[in-house]
């Protein structure tokens, strides 16, 4: 269901305030970056209904939180808070919720201060983690880096780190 967001290149970072159960959390584990605030509660509760995880839930919580808690909360449905969360790799940061969504926006802003295109190379070689072998991920990631070399941006990057400057990027 969720894949339009997995799949699309730009990158999503996604806050949570408050719940994030079922279809919820399935949709903020779809995201690239997740933000928590104090209050949010992450979930995947569809076993109290009668039913499991359709959009992603099983697959995604277990490549976050491992299989032990993924396992726990699918079959109990029962949640856990941001600081759990957090603490197991599900969320990257938790702000009180009254600036979450600030703090959303200022990461969002600094990824799009850099090059679009290698921001896209670089959302592709991590989501690639998921589906190859370390050794074949290792071979993406470096026929990706030799490829910034045919572009504009990898130059001007690199020339205005020298010149201590802020690049200019130009998307090409």
């Amino acid at each position: 269901y969720w894949e339009c967001i997995h799949r699309t290149k730009t990158p999503i970072v996604c806050a949570v305030n408050g719940y994030a159960l079922g279809g919820g959390c399935e949709i903020a584990m779809a995201c690239d970056i997740i933000y928590a605030g104090d209050n949010a509660v992450f979930g995947q509760p569809e076993i109290t209904i009668g039913t499991v995880p359709g959009g992603g839930g099983s697959q995604r919580l277990t490549k976050a939180v491992g299989k032990s808690l993924s396992m726990e909360m699918i079959l109990t449905g029962k949640p856990i808070d941001a600081k759990e969360a957090e603490r197991k790799g599900l969320v990257s940061k938790i702000f009180p919720k009254e600036v979450l969504v600030d703090e959303a926006i200022k990461t969002a802003e600094t990824i799009a201060n850099h090059s679009k295109m290698a921001t896209r190379m670089c959302k592709q070689a991590v989501q690639s983690s998921f589906n190859v072998g370390l050794d074949e991920g290792l071979k993406y990631e470096r026929s990706i880096f030799h490829a910034t070399f045919a572009v504009h941006d990898r130059k001007e990057g690199m020339t205005a780190f020298v010149e201590k400057r802020k690049p200019n990027y130009e998307d090409k």
